[in-house]
Order: C-alpha cells, then sequence, then structure tokens
C-alpha cells in the first residue's frame, strides 16, 4: 500500500563534494540561470532603489527651499569652471542631490518631478516584498501622464501670468518651453490644447464621457419605472378572475406598482377564440460590489500562530484544538489577496433592446403559422432573455404533442429566424416552448456575473458561474456536485471562452491552498496564461519543466499520475474512517489525523483537457482508460474532471467516457448527430453560437448564455495572482515512470550499451535522483531511448528497481566511485 507522507523539515548535513566534471556548452549556462533567479537579487536591488528614491525625495524637496541659493553653484560645477565642496551646497542631499534636482526640477518637470521618487520607491518596494502597495501598472501610467501635463498647466500659468521667477521649481523648462511654442503658434489656443489632452486622457483612460460619470458614486436617486407603448398595460397576475379585475378597477399610480406581468389589452382573436399574451417580466440586474477584494478568504485562526503541523500527541489529543486551535491550511500564503472585480472590464450590456413591436409580431406569427395547420392555442407567454426569448403556448385540447413538434421546420421558415428549438412538452409545465433568437442580442460580461452578490455569497464546495438564464437570472452550480463536466462545440462557438470563465470562477472564489488545477493544453495556445499562477494554484508532475502539459506523453503519464493520487487519497481515507474529502479535511483541521502516519490536508483538483479529440486521435486506449478510471472513482476523494472538444464524435467520446460524465454541456454543433451525442437529445445543432450553449444535468435541459471574459481580463487576474507570493513550486503529483520501467531487467547486455549512457549515470548520480524524466529533460531524450538507459543504468547496480510512484534509489553516493566503475566496465 502506497503511503503519502508528509514532507517535514529535515537538515542536510554538509559533506564534500568532489568538482564535477566537465559539462557540454549546452548544460554551461544553468548555474547561471539559477543566479539570475536568486530572490535574493530582487531584494538586494529593491532594497536600493528604495534608498536612492528616498533620497532622491528628500533632495526634490530641500531643492524647492533651496533651489534659488543653489543655482548659480550647480550652473558652475555642470560648466567646469570650477569645483565645489558640500558645505558650499544648502541641499540636505549635498551636491548630487542639488545637481539631481535642479535637472528633475528647474530643466526638466517642475515640481510634478517629485512623482518619480515616490514611483521608484513603489518598484524596490516590489522587488523586495513581492507584493504591491497600490497597483504598480496602473500608478506607472498615470504617473507619467501626469507629471508631463502638470509641467505643461504650471507652464501655461506662468508664462501668461508672467511669473518668471517661479519657473525654478514650479513648471519646469520642458513645461515652460512647450507653453513658449505653443503660444507662437496658437496663441491662447494654448489653454484649448492643455485642457483638451486632459479630456482625452479622462475619455481614453478612465472611461469617463459625461459629468454624471463623475459623481456615478453618488446616492442614486428613485428612478422612474419603464412602461410599453400605450398597447400594453400592467397588471398583476393572480389564479382567480375575480381577483385580477378587482386590481384593474383600482390601479394605483405607475411609481407604486411593481411590473410583474405585461398583458395585452386587446387580444387578437383566433379561430378557436381569443389569445391570451403575457410577456414574463425579467429580473432587475443584480448590483455588482466593485471593491478592492470583493472575495474575503475563509476567517482562519491567525489570532492563534502556529506551525503547519503541531506534533500528534495521543494522550493530549482531546486538547489539541482548544490549545492551537483548528489547523488551517491557508496560513502559509496567509497573506494572500483573492483577485479584485476590478481586473475585469467594464463593458455596457445591451439590455431591453427586445421592444414590444417584436414581441406581438413573433406572437402573431407563432398563431398564423399553427393556424394553418389547424392548431389552436389558448394563450401565449413570452419570456425574454439575454439571447432568446422563450414563447410558452398552451394549445387547444384534442392537439398532438407531436404534430406541433413536426412543425419546427415550418415555423422556422415563416419567422424567417436562425436556430428555433422547440420544446415539447416543457419539463414540469403543462406547456409547449419555442425559443426564438432575439435581432439584438445581449452581452453577458464577465463582471457582470463574477461580481453579482449571488455569487459572492455563494457557499458551495466548488462554485461556478456559466453565465444567465432565458429568464436572466445568473446560473451557479457545484462542480463537486457535478461531479464531472463533459463540454462539446464546434471551432468558435465559445469553448474556450466557457474554461476561462469556469476557472476564473474558482480563482475568485478558492483559495490556493484549497484547490488545484492539472492543465492538458495540446493546441499549446488556449491554457498559456494560466502558467503565472504555477506557484498558487497549478499542480505538476515532479522534474516538469512546464505546468501547462502540451505533450501527448506527458498526458498519459499525468493521467495516470492522477489515479495514483486517487489510490493514495483512497488510503488516506480508508485509514481516517470516512468516505469522503469533505469529511476527511474536516477531522484534519480538527487535529483528529496524525500527520506522522502520512496525513494531510487534501486540495481539490481540477482536472481541465482542453481538447480531447486530439488525445484519442495520438493516443487511444492510454487516454480513455485513465480518464475513465477517475471519471467513475475520484469524485469522493476531490480530483473533478472537465473535458472538452471540438469533433464529438462516438470515437472521441465513447461510451466509457460518457457514462461517466452526468452533466454535459454543448455550444453549437453542425449536426443533429453530434448533439445526440453530447447531450442524448437534438437541439444543440440549432443553438445560435457566440457562447449560446445548452446544459445537461441529469433530466435537466438548461439554455444558457455564456459570459465573456476576454484573453486580456484572463491576463490582468493571473499577473494580479503571479505577483504575490506563492508556494516554493507547483503542487507536485506522484511521479510515473511508465510500464517500461517494471519489466525484467536481467537481459539487458551492458556490453552493448547506449551511447550516452557515460553521461546519464553521472546525471543521475551528480542529482541524487533515479528518474527517467530526469534523463530526458537533462539530455533531450525521448522516452523511450531514457528508459533503454534507465534499465542499463538498473543492470550496472547504479540505481535500484523502479519502486512505483516513486524515484529509484540511486546506489552510489559519489562521482569518484562512478568513475571508477564506469573505467572498470571499459
Amino acid at each position: 500500500m502506497a503511503q503519502n507522507t508528509l514532507r517535514k523539515p529535515v537538515a542536510v548535513k554538509p559533506r564534500d563534494r568532489q568538482p564535477a566534471p566537465s559539462k557540454p556548452v549546452e548544460q554551461m549556462s544553468l548555474p547561471f540561470k539559477k543566479k539570475t533567479t536568486d530572490p535574493r537579487n530582487y531584494k538586494f536591488w529593491g532594497g536600493v532603489l528604495m534608498i536612492i528614491a528616498i533620497c532622491l525625495f528628500f533632495a526634490f524637496l530641500s531643492y524647492i527651499f533651496t533651489g534659488a541659493a543653489d543655482h548659480s553653484i550647480v550652473e558652475s560645477v555642470l560648466q567646469k569652471r570650477h569645483s565645489v565642496t558640500a558645505d558650499e551646497v544648502q541641499n540636505k542631499l549635498g551636491l548630487w542631490g542639488a545637481i539631481f534636482s535642479h535637472f528633475f526640477i528647474f530643466r526638466w518637470f517642475g515640481v510634478a518631478a517629485t512623482g518619480f521618487p515616490i514611483l521608484l520607491f513603489l518598484i524596490g518596494f516590489k522587488l523586495s516584498f513581492e507584493k504591491e502597495i497600490i497597483p504598480l501598472k496602473r500608478t506607472t501610467e498615470l504617473a507619467l501622464f501626469y507629471t508631463l501635463w502638470l509641467s505643461l498647466f504650471f507652464g501655461l500659468v506662468i508664462f501668461y501670468s508672467k511669473s518668471v521667477n517661479l519657473l525654478s521649481f514650479v513648471c519646469g523648462g520642458i513645461g515652460y518651453e512647450a507653453i513658449k511654442i505653443l503660444d507662437k503658434v496658437i496663441g491662447v489656443g494654448s489653454f484649448l490644447v492643455v485642457f483638451g489632452i486632459l479630456a482625452a486622457f479622462m475619455m481614453y483612460y478612465h472611461n469617463i464621457t459625461s459629468l454624471e460619470q463623475i459623481t456615478q458614486n453618488l446616492p442614486n436617486l428613485p428612478k422612474r419605472k419603464r412602461y410599453f407603448p400605450t398597447d400594453f398595460e400592467v397588471v398583476e397576475s393572480h389564479d382567480e378572475e375575480e381577483t385580477e379585475q378587482e386590481e384593474l378597477e383600482e390601479t394605483p399610480e405607475p411609481e407604486e406598482v411593481k411590473p410583474t406581468i405585461t398583458a395585452l389589452k386587446k387580444p387578437i382573436p383566433t379561430k378557436p377564440g381569443d389569445i391570451k399574451f403575457i410577456i414574463e417580466d425579467t429580473p432587475e440586474e443584480e448590483e455588482i460590489v466593485e471593491v478592492n477584494k470583493p472575495f474575503e478568504p475563509i476567517p482562519s485562526s491567525a489570532n492563534n500562530p502556529q506551525p503547519p503541523i503541531i506534533p500528534f500527541n495521543i494522550a493530549t489529543e482531546e486538547n489539541l484544538v482548544e490549545k492551537f486551535g483548528p489547523y488551517d491550511p491557508t496560513l502559509e500564503l496567509g497573506t494572500y489577496q483573492y483577485p479584485s472585480i476590478d481586473l475585469l472590464s467594464k463593458r455596457e450590456e445591451v439590455s431591453g433592446k427586445v421592444t414590444p413591436e417584436e414581441l406581438e409580431a413573433n406572437k402573431d406569427r407563432i398563431v398564423e403559422t399553427l393556424g394553418h395547420f389547424g392548431i389552436g392555442i389558448s394563450s401565449i407567454k413570452a419570456t425574454i432573455g439575454p439571447t432568446v426569448t422563450l414563447y410558452e403556448i398552451i394549445p387547444d385540447a384534442g392537439v398532438r404533442i407531436s404534430k406541433i413538434k413536426g412543425l419546427e421546420d415550418d415555423i422556422a421558415l415563416n419567422l424567417a429566424a436562425l436556430g428555433i428549438r422547440i420544446i415539447a412538452p416543457m419539463p414540469g409545465k403543462g406547456t409547449i416552448g419555442i425559443e426564438l433568437p432575439n435581432k439584438n442580442r445581449e452581452m453577458v460580461s464577465a463582471r457582470s456575473v463574477l461580481g453579482s452578490k449571488k455569487f459572492q455569497d455563494s457557499n458551495m464546495d466548488l462554485p461556478v458561474v456559466l453565465g444567465k438564464t432565458i429568464s436572466n437570472e445568473i446560473f451557479i452550480t457545484d462542480l463537486a456536485k457535478m461531479p464531472h463536466l463533459l463540454m462539446a462545440g464546434a471551432t468558435g462557438q465559445g469553448k474556450s471562452v466557457g474554461l476561462n470563465v469556469l476557472l476564473a470562477s474558482l480563482l475568485y472564489k478558492k483559495h490556493p491552498a484549497h484547490i488545484k488545477f492539472v492543465l492538458v493544453d495540446p493546441k499549446k495556445v488556449e491554457l498559456t496564461l494560466f502558467n503565472k499562477i504555477e506557484r498558487h494554484f497549478l499542480a505538476k508532475l515532479p522534474n516538469s519543466e512546464e505546468a501547462i502539459i502540451t505533450d501527448t506523453r506527458k498526458v498519459v503519464y499525468t493521467l495516470n499520475s492522477l489515479c495514483i493520487e486517487m489510490d493514495n487519497r483512497y488510503d488516506l481515507l480508508k485509514e481516517a474512517g470516512v468516505r469522503n474529502i469533505k469529511e476527511y479535511n474536516g477531522k484534519f483541521t480538527q487535529r483528529q489525523l496524525n500527520p506522522e502516519k502520512g496525513h494531510k490536508f487534501l486540495p481539490y483538483i481540477v482536472l481541465v483537457i482542453d481538447e480531447l479529440a486530439d488525445l484519442m486521435m495520438t493516443a487511444g486506449k492510454e487516454v480513455e482508460q485513465p480518464i475513465a478510471r477517475l471519471a467513475q472513482l475520484a469524485r469522493a476523494i476531490g480530483i473533478h474532471l472537465v473535458v472538452a472538444t471540438q469533433r464529438p464524435s462516438v470515437n472521441v467520446i465513447t461510451g466509457l467516457i460518457k457514462a461517466n460524465f452526468p452533466a454535459r454541456l454543448s455550444f453549437r454543433v453542425t449536426s443533429k448527430i453530434d448533439s445526440r451525442t453530447i447531450l442524448d437529445t437534438g437541439g444543440a445543432e440549432q443553438l445560435v453560437g457566440m457562447g449560446d450553449m445548452l446544459l445537461s444535468m441529469g433530466s435537466d435541459m438548461i439554455r444558457l448564455q455564456c459570459a465573456f471574459l476576454d484573453t486580456d481580463e484572463v491576463d490582468e487576474v493571473c499577473e494580479f495572482i503571479g505577483n504575490q507570493r506563492g508556494y516554493a513550486s507547483a503542487y507536485h503529483l506522484p511521479e510515473f515512470s511508465g510500464d517500461e520501467d517494471s519489466g525484467d531487467h536481467n537481459d539487458v547486455d551492458l556490453s552493448n550499451r547506449d551511447a550516452m549512457f557515460d553521461d546519464a549515470a553521472r546525471v543521475i548520480v551528480n542529482a541524487q535522483q533515479g528518474s527517467t524524466s530526469l534523463i530526458q529533460r537533462k539530455m533531450k531524450l525521448g522516452y523511450n531511448r531514457a528508459g533503454r538507459i534507465m534499465d542499463q543504468l538498473e543492470a550496472a547496480g547504479i540505481v535500484g528497481p523502479f519502486e512505483g510512484s516513486k524515484a529509484r534509489e540511486v546506489l552510489i553516493t559519489d562521482l569518484n566511485a562512478l568513475e571508477q566503475m564506469l573505467k572498470g566496465m571499459g
């Protein structure tokens, strides 16, 4: 039984090492690379920048009061007339402080130059402490612009007020000379140029186009309700006709009525009788909470300082929680800040564009089309969504549902609309649904759903917000309850955006200690943005250079490694006497499990595969079997799969895979066969694209409009997380060496050794780690050749036998003994 023990600090005794033999030219760059990435270098240079920034700030501040007195001395030094001692200069930072201040303030930018030391200090602070006091990128842009603009503004004031004596410490030479040139060209029009530059900057950078937007943070005044034109009136729907008549007779003022349903005042007559047309009002938009840190981390026992693991003692087991408090896995990254909703772009959502005229025209066409085929309707109800409008009809008694279902193409022809979908009957309702695309679609921004109060207050284990439903409600589901998700859709229909929204949802709600991602991207371009969060959220194989897996062979290793991780976790659950990861982590945080016996806090692991079709084509059964095994067993121990493909055919989504993915998500596909392959029913071929999707969960089929998350927004979120202090490395999965390492090596012929045998032996002994992947990475060899070399190393007695998920034992302790062995082997 594999043991997954907790890592503990181990004191390493120094030992004498013989100098390693000379390395090839290709490997000589590795030590230099380590030196350049040494965190001590960043701390040193960050401290230097902060000291320089503080000195410059006090020099500039002193220059405001002493600049006039030091002016002649600095000019004489610059013109090399004579040397000057520090006693002759009144600037608090001496001669060099006076010279720097003279250039920055007198000759260049004026008093606005004091922003440069502040900016330099922020850069040094980020290098030293790996965090930002305020957003550095935005601060740099603002500081550069306003330094130049303030120089122009003060130059404008001084030039036209004729107060040239203030030039030395107010506007600087740049501002004054620029206004002087503008005055010669356009005269007083210089005022328009200077303030026009400010207006253009605020318009494009701050997105301010009116005075109303400047005061948008003021308390909102009550707004009058909007109503449809006079053809419609607002009424409240009731079950009994008498109550409805009383409400119509005693209608209050429009401001006091909350519009819930709008009804047609004059029903349009049809052959079977009058039709009642009801338009269901959509819910109001949820308020987006715009704060710097919208999602607070789970409260931890930060007031009770503790090491990550406290020694376990059976005698005092009951007193551990009382003495030290519950174990908090987030303390290792206690300063971690959740990404701000301000990192996402503000996009204007086009809402309310479905006009009453469009609704009534569609209703008339539906009634007319069904009337041509002798189908009577008693009432129609319209529900307006972001992408489509759902018309629920109640047919007359005696009308067969199959008769209406067969008219799907005829209704589409009469309405001249793309992507009509008929739901007959509506689940849980006595109606038949007809979905018609809106002429003006609404774009659902990621900011509107991730910043909503509904999502922020969700207490699910793995909350995922996918978009909005057909009734304009934000749809949130729990990935832990799905428990796996299978996605499909034709090229360009929104799969990659959907994956980004899913991952962003988890990044906005979960701490790095609670969740890890295994990202597989055969296309090599879709998930590369998440490389920046490697030390926070990503998991990978040991000795793997890249956390985003793109090589097919590495995908096979990773999937089998996850299977080993799954078996190890089930062993831990068995020893703990619990059934799932939630109960296990609950016991561990209450200090009821002994870390010395291998117990540890288990984060959720989400495996994301962006293109399954390519893996099935190149690897086939090697990929299918571990995916099916994980989908069958991994739910209880917190490993969840999200698999996407653009080719939902039966040879890609096989029966073995499909049977274990109860949750299916389909964007638009090209044929009805593809729709039935992914959803077990038609309808996905009738979607209108651009994020329009169907989600099947058990017996429920939900139509959603996926939220739009741009690549730049994903980059901003990942950069914000990546700039914070993270773990020492990514989360390491168990190593999987492949079947070739587990064979019988007694028949290996050492007389016919590989040409790279000696170099591989030196790499293994020098690293003291018997790993096939290490040979691959260091010597740039393929897996098969590296496996054969490893067999030869075992036969020669340099490494030990294969030990499953663990690395092989290195039997030679130093390079001198190895060289003697190699000489003996000839």
